[in-house]
């Protein structure tokens, strides 16, 4: 059995007779046998002189480490038990610096345990125990020497598939170019429309297909006049490949795949230009592939379409379909409408699991990810943001913007343009912003997302806001008012006509605090109205209008038409203008009562800017009966929430009221249920009523300092106050407090 194996290293059996007819012979392995025992060594010696090794010796560590430094060694077997460094610390350094070589220990039945703890970290192969049996021994170096042998050629292989799959790599940079020079060309003369050019668009994206073949493939237009164009009006310089025979060596310079795929063919090589007969000479990216690909620069040559697939089929012989060759996905593309539906388990999916799928296309795969993602993450906006090097998702979480995903710049043109076909907008257009809205439905949600792109510098940016169509509104007592301003409040709604103003930047809840007004004391005897852009919340006892501003249906006519409907509460998304305010105002000056919302800092600053929007004093006097400024700060995570000491250089600058002993503050130190020591938001109010002081002072034109001075003197507490509160609570942190409404003191 022993010959059996060991006659694979055998020279003489290898050798055929004829030695004229002969392969060459192969080199012999090379083994180190390493022992301090010069007996061990030579019994190593006996059992393996009648095989076609080369035997080195070496009688400690060091020794034998010289001897590799000077030649390749396929075979390494050490002693366990040697002086200075020992045999389980000689075969580390060997697989620290030669990681081919096949390391074997041999130790006797005392050491096998720490013989074991080698093997477990991968330095050794296997052990050989002495005294050891003749044929076993060589039967286990014969196997070893075998499986190096097999290791060798299975990284040849590796290396030999790495070199071909360059093939199909090149193919898909060769498809992934967004914008077709020809097929812009074919739209401008009119032979092509727009729904045409999306269409192509989203099988250049979804099936890595060139533009030429799906062309082909849907004959929308005559390729003989194509031809013609391309001649005649753009001059390219035409090759009849029926008279013409390719050099057979310029073949392998673009592998059979690409020629047959993207229709191209080299003809010629003169100096250093490369004459390549192509069905469409405009495509730019292709040609600057295959001169970076061949190294020659590209003297495109036009060729008609007939000739070129029949002179392909002649070289090539015929040939498969490609349209799948680069990525393995189906032929229906079940995200094609404005809405993508998502199947029951979605929800359980990791990113990971979600950008590893293979089943849909890549930009079809990222943008679902970056999508549930947010919903798991429960996010309240999208960014998709194109930086220098990389493109970056951004969840706006608790109010604050994370950088979540990184993604290649090259993926920025398809992810965007996938996101604009399922929004419905121009995929043609990137120089001007974009608007447009995308239902995303699962078993247990509807999300709208508000969709609104940018042209930047570094290319479009997409900018989702995240609705939840069902979400139900709140209850007053849940909007985490102090006492005094939920009584102030509760004042206010109980009043039959006037308009209540919620104001604060986007995002912070101003809408949520509208429709608990709303909601608050509603009853069927009144009739209640909303208008909004777009709808955030369902309430089934009101109507609910949403603007349209694309038909005209904007705040102002939708308004008008309101109140030839009998409403007695309304509900406006916002104030944007002047007409808008104008209608709003006199609405609630003629016994209507109107909620809506304001973009400013502060309570006292909102008549400034009613007024700014061509308002007159004493119509805001005589309508506005309270308004309600808001910031939402984030909540300490009640699940790792620990006491910390005063941050007192934050304190300082909040103001000497928020140095006083007595506060206790907490910090959450981040958990699973959190995202980094804070989980969910609570708003701070400041709610001012308007009596008749600060109506006669509105009515003088009153500044807006005089009109806080005025309202805190009949009772408002300012964001600060409400803010001072929630610390002491326990329900935020200084930090938070200070990014949402900055210092009020300068720190010396």
């Amino acid at each position: 059995m022993a010959k059996r194996y060991a006659s694979l290293f055998y020279g003489k059996d290898a050798q055929p007779s004829d030695s004229r007819s002969a392969e060459p012979k192969k080199a012999p392995y090379r083994l180190l046998l390493v022992d301090d025992e010069p007996n061990i060594l030579a019994s190593l010696k006996r059992v393996f002189h009648r095989e076609n090794y080369e035997l080195l010796f070496a009688s400690s560590a060091t020794e034998a480490l010289a001897i590799m430094e000077k030649q390749p060694v396929e075979l390494i077997m050490t002693d366990f038990m040697m002086p200075g460094m020992n045999g389980s610390e000689l075969l580390r350094e060997v697989r620290e610096r030669w990681p081919q070589t096949i390391r074997i220990m041999l130790t006797g039945h005392a050491n096998t345990d720490a013989v074991m703890g080698s093997i477990r970290d991968g330095a050794v192969y296997r052990f050989i125990l002495k005294p050891w049996n003749d044929d076993d021994i060589r039967l286990t170096i014969a196997l070893a020497l075998e499986q190096y042998e097999l290791i060798q050629r299975t990284r040849a292989l590796e290396q030999q598939t790495k070199k071909q799959s360059k093939d199909l790599d090149t193919i898909s940079k060769l498809t992934a170019t967004n914008r077709s020079q020809l097929a812009i060309l074919l739209h401008k003369k009119g032979w092509l429309n727009a729904q045409q050019i999306q269409q192509l668009h989203r099988e250049m994206q979804s099936k890595k297909n060139p533009v030429v073949r799906s062309l082909l493939k849907h004959d929308w237009v005559d390729f003989r006049k194509v031809f013609e164009l391309l001649r005649d009006d753009m001059l390219f310089e035409e090759v009849d490949l029926r008279e013409f025979q390719p050099d057979p060596s310029l073949l392998s310079l673009i592998p059979q795949k690409i020629c047959t795929r993207q229709l191209v063919l080299p003809l010629r090589v003169s100096g250093q230009r490369l004459r390549l007969a192509m069905v469409d000479p405009m495509d730019v990216n292709l040609i600057d592939e295959l001169g970076f690909m061949t190294g020659y620069t590209i003297h495109p040559l036009l060729a008609e379409t007939g000739q070129m697939q029949a002179k392909l089929a002649e070289i090539f012989g015929e040939t498969q379909d490609l349209d799948d060759i680069a990525t393995k996905v189906g032929t229906d593309d079940p995200y094609e409408g404005i809405e993508i539906v998502l199947d029951d388990d979605s929800d359980q999916e990791s990113l990971e699991q979600l950008l590893g799928s293979s089943e849909e296309p890549p930009a079809i795969r990222l943008v679902n990810a970056i999508i549930l993602e947010a919903l798991r993450l429960g996010a309240s906006d999208i960014h998709i943001h194109p930086r220098t090097k990389s493109l970056v998702v951004r969840y706006r979480i608790d109010g604050v913007l994370q950088d979540k995903i990184h993604i290649p710049t090259n993926l920025l043109m398809s992810v965007v343009s996938r996101i604009k076909v399922m929004a419905e907008l121009d995929i043609t257009e990137r120089r001007r912003p974009q608007d447009g809205r995308i239902t995303v439905k699962t078993p247990m949600r509807i999300v709208d997302l508000r969709i609104s792109t940018l042209p930047t510098i570094n290319g479009e940016k997409v900018v989702m806001r995240v609705l939840e169509r069902q979400s139900s509104a709140q209850s007053l007592t849940d909007l985490g008012l102090s006492g005094h301003n939920l009584k102030r409040l509760m004042h206010v709604t109980a009043k039959p006509q006037g308009i209540i103003l919620a104001t604060g930047p986007t995002g912070s809840g101003k809408t949520t605090t509208l429709y608990a007004l709303l909601q608050h004391n509603a009853s069927a005897e009144r009739n209640y109205v909303t208008i909004e852009d777009p709808v955030e919340f369902h309430v089934d006892m009101a109507g609910q209008v949403p603007v349209k501003d694309r038909i005209g249906l904007n705040f102002a006519s939708i308004l008008r038409a309101i109140l030839r409907q009998d409403p007695d509460v309304i509900l406006l998304g916002e104030i944007r203008d002047e007409e808008t305010a104008d209608v709003a105002f006199h609405a609630a000056m003629t016994g209507h009562l109107v909620y809506s919302t304001l973009h400013t800092s502060s309570a006292a600053a909102t008549v400034a800017r009613l007024l700014d929007l061509g308002l007159k004093p004493y119509v805001v006097a005589s309508a506005l009966e309270a308004i309600i400024a808001q910031r939402l700060v984030r909540k300490v995570c009640d699940h790792c929430r620990e006491e910390v000491p005063a941050p007192k250089d934050v304190l300082q600058q909040l103001g000497p009221q928020f140095l006083a002993p007595e506060l206790t503050f907490y910090r959450g130190r981040g958990c699973e249920k959190c995202h980094k020591g804070y989980r969910g938001r609570v708003a701070l109010h400041e709610v001012l009523t308007v009596d008749e002081a600060l109506r006669a002072a509105i009515t003088e034109g009153a500044s807006a300092m005089q009109i806080e001075a005025l309202a805190r003197k009949q009772g408002m507490q300012m964001l600060l106050d409400d803010a001072l509160d929630k610390l002491r609570q326990g329900l935020t942190t200084p930090e938070e407090v200070l990014r949402l409404l900055g210092p009020q003191v300068l720190n010396a």
